[in-house]
């Protein structure tokens, strides 16, 4: 155990089996978990490493529960959950601890009182955990004054993602010590056991279905209106939910693509959203997987009641015909589950795009260079459409559906495509140079080379 700092009266290290009342459900997961924070080297520094502490192997994190700290703000009813200090040898950060579990949401009361706690302490950070997603630890649920983190920064893991990083750990192999492995297994197993308290997204807020009724009627969708702010906020959870259980199907992580800008600014992600959803009526973004051809964009459209899947390739440059381009695109996709898959072609200057069954396309090619004779594809993108109708409105059933097409279009898509690559080129006929040729003779050929195109 580490030395407790300066600014903590008492405290406890946070224990793997903590002995607590019933009722401290979310003392007893949040001890469990910071114990193996502490405990599982590469576990901590991979949490951490998102909240920009780089923690070599020499570092030391050591973790405590039911803290008390010197000095006390106005308002002391509020009292940190946990507490993470973190010594490099070199430097020390520390940061409070504020854990929700099952339904239970995080509150600008309690989190503006813990960050005003920890400035007076001296304390780095105020670091939240609960059920609810964010796609980077510096995202937080909740809007909180600027002001209040000039002086503290402020981060969010949801359990979700804690669940990802421990299964991603086991998969890759980095951690090879036996009683660690089997720590990660246990903390992995004890956090999906509805026991935890840990519940990972599953349903839209009320906001959905109205605004689905709203859609359907031909309302009018503003960007200030609360009900699309909602809407957006769990669009954006949903979307860190399936990147999650990607992560743990493919063993890698998988993210949501977005803007520099947007990554450090999370309000104009949500501007950028809310923007979609007005202007035509759809939630769009694009997931990355590593290796993948292409993004996934993810598309849920409100005024069709339809969810879409999707990924956009160039046409391989080398083949001349729109036969042998397809063929190629064609070929990747011979022994997919064609079922609500498409193939949209585009086409040179303004031409408009065609589209066809994937079934059909493969069964006539030939059909596409009837639609545009003399003509050449340029790219193709490759959809999976489904049509909910109702079922859209439904709160649980839109997560479900859009958490198994995503995992199916991967399946049956995004892990089969390969992005074409132009060949390098090669040296050219008779300008292979000898051997003997002294590396001053091609500095003089360079030099005169660049003067015969600058004069």
């Amino acid at each position: 155990m580490g030395k407790m700092p300066d600014f903590v009266l008492s405290g406890e290290p946070a224990r793997l089996f903590p002995v607590l009342t019933e009722t401290s459900k979310e003392g007893r997961t949040l001890s469990i978990f910071l114990a193996c924070l502490e405990s599982v080297g590469g576990f901590g520094r991979a949490l951490l490493s998102g909240l920009g502490q780089k923690i070599g192997t020499r570092g030391r994190i050591d973790t405590f529960t039911e803290v008390v700290l010197a000095k006390s703000a106005a308002d002391a009813k509020h009292r940190p959950d946990g507490l993470i200090v973190v010594n490099t040898g070199k430097s020390t950060w520390t940061a409070l601890v504020e854990a929700k579990v099952g339904a239970a949401e995080l509150t600008n009361a309690q989190i503006e009182a813990y960050l005003t706690l920890a400035k007076l302490n001296g304390i780095d950070a105020v670091i939240t955990l609960s059920n609810q997603f964010t796609p980077l630890p510096t995202h937080h649920p909740l809007s909180v004054s600027s002001k209040l983190t000039s002086k503290v920064a402020l981060f969010h893991w949801s359990w979700g993602s804690v669940i990802t990083q421990a299964h991603l750990l086991q998969e890759s192999g980095e951690v090879d010590d036996r009683e660690q492995i089997i720590l990660l297994s246990e903390l992995q197993r004890f956090l999906l056991h509805p026991s935890s308290g840990v519940k990972e997204f599953d349903q839209m807020p009320a906001a959905w279905s109205e605004l689905c009724e709203s859609v359907a009627a031909g309302g009018v969708i503003s960007t200030k209106n609360q009900q699309c702010q909602d809407v957006v906020g769990s669009w954006h959870q949903l979307l860190d939910r399936i990147t999650t259980v990607l992560s743990r199907q493919v063993g890698r992580h998988v993210r949501i693509l977005m803007m520099r800008a947007e990554a450090t600014d999370p309000t104009l992600r949500l501007k950028k959203a809310l923007t979609s959803l007005t202007a035509d009526t759809s939630l769009v973004a694009d997931i990355m997987v590593p290796h993948a051809a292409a993004p996934m964009q993810v598309r849920a459209d409100f005024g069709k009641r339809v969810v879409s899947l999707s990924m956009w390739l160039r046409a391989p440059d080398d083949r001349k015909s729109t036969k042998a381009r397809l063929s190629w695109l064609l070929k990747q996709l011979a022994d997919t589950d064609a079922k609500d898959l498409h193939v949209r072609l585009f086409w040179p200057g303004r031409a408009k795009a065609t589209q066809y069954p994937l079934s059909v396309l493969a069964a006539n090619p030939e059909i596409a260079t009837a639609d545009r004779p003399g003509m050449v594809v340029a790219s193709f993108e490759v959809l999976m459409v489904r049509d909910l109708g109702a079922k859209f409105a439904q709160r649980k059933i839109i997560v479900a559906e859009l958490i198994k097409s995503a995992s199916q279009f991967h399946a049956n898509v995004g892990e089969r495509l390969t992005a074409w690559q132009p060949k390098p080129p090669k040296i050219a006929d008779g300008k292979l140079e000898p051997a003997s040729v002294s590396t001053e003779a091609l500095r003089d050929e360079v030099e005169r080379e660049a003067l015969e195109r600058a004069g």
